[in-house]
């Protein structure tokens, strides 16, 4: 374990690593933060996304400010918005409190990525462009992104005349698995195919995306631009490796539901940070603050994937008739004695399916 005096490195720059860094800076550490790319969030391209404010009760912008974290960021708070089904039926899902907050990812003013970099450089934090951490070279928290592919979410980034909001389709035809989502703020929008199968066949889902929201929506497209990213979720059984701990993605800490992984990469980061500064066992951290709400959103993934369009055409009646949407969701991703046997059954039988793999070979 290092001590008070040493400096701290992190591999990553995303929201999981700035967030631990700028934990560790305020409290009096010294910190070097390691990015390949030569600017924060490079692979996002000016990407709207949603910063979810159903996991907990508390405002999402509450907690990050009780973690320290900023929120001098561009954003959106999203009370009502339009979702389709297959058959192009509107539903409309409105909250009191906002659903989700639209943000813009990448490394231009204005946007999630840029408001942290400031506060980790405010803070002291040295940065490191265009440099890679390996392994062997002891970073001490690895926060670098995705190892592997579970989703995908590919479309295009475009400026728009139309009015800030934002539609969802949930239609197997266009996001195998998934849904099709349109954001606009303040002139700007993406449209995205978010897929968890079929991606070999990506650009015929985004095609029918776009027209679906086209006719359904009045989307208006100007100078498009074509964008991607990628996807991974896991409960790792351990995100300690050595005397290194994992944060973000590169533990698998992301919403398996709908993909939405900002907030679990920052609290991980955070934790990951606590753990170091505490001498706390950081399995245990992140096993009170995201195991239980990734196991009941895996057993939802499982359920959502086995719907299909009869099944997201209840799902959004029932959205549609409830008063409060934000709350409606976050009962559904609450831990429930169901879904505790469901996550026991479904990680049985991965133990089982693993075994015969290895008794086979």
């Amino acid at each position: 374990m290092k001590t008070s005096g040493d400096t701290i490195e992190i591999a990553g720059a995303g929201p999981a690593g700035l967030a631990a860094a700028i934990t560790l800076a305020r409290a009096g550490r010294g910190v070097i933060v390691h990015e390949a790319q030569s600017e924060v969030g490079h692979r996002f391209k000016r990407d709207l996304q949603g910063l979810d404010n159903w996991t907990t009760r508390q405002d999402v912008l509450s907690v990050l400010h009780d973690q320290g974290i900023t929120t001098d960021f561009r954003m959106r708070p999203c009370r009502e918005g339009a979702a389709f089904d297959a058959w192009g039926r509107k539903y409309v899902t409105r909250s009191d409190e906002p659903f989700f907050y639209m943000v813009e990812r990448g490394p231009g003013p204005g946007t999630l990525d840029t408001a942290l970099l400031h506060q980790a450089l405010y803070l002291g934090v040295q940065m490191r462009f265009n440099s890679r951490v390996r392994d062997e070279q002891g970073a001490d928290i690895f926060a670098t992104g995705p190892k592997k592919v579970d989703a995908i979410a590919i479309g295009y980034h475009f400026d728009t005349p139309m009015a800030d909001g934002y539609w969802v389709i949930c239609d197997n035809s266009l996001a195998p698995q998934g849904y099709a989502y349109l954001l606009v703020m303040g002139g700007r929008g993406t449209v995205k195919s978010c897929m968890f199968t079929g991606f070999k066949q990506k650009a015929l889902y985004v095609w029918r995306t776009v027209s679906a929201f086209e006719r359904l929506a009045g989307l208006k497209m100007i100078d498009p631009r074509a964008h991607g990213g990628v996807g991974n979720f896991h409960i790792p059984s351990s995100a300690c490796c050595g005397a290194q701990v994992l944060a973000g993605e590169q533990a698998g800490f992301q919403d398996p539901l709908w993909g939405f992984g900002m907030r679990a990469a920052i609290t991980s980061g955070v934790l990951a940070a606590r753990s170091l500064l505490e001498g706390y066992d950081y399995d245990r951290y992140w096993r009170q603050e995201l195991e239980a709400l990734m196991s009941t959103a895996l057993v939802n993934r499982t359920l959502h994937s086995r719907l299909g369009n009869h099944g997201y055409r209840w799902f959004l009646r029932r959205v549609e008739n409830h008063s409060d949407a934000r709350m409606l969701l976050h009962r559904h991703y609450r831990p429930s004695g169901p879904k505790r046997l469901l996550a026991l059954l479904s990680a049985a039988s991965k133990r089982h399916g693993a075994l015969q793999s290895e008794f086979q070979r």
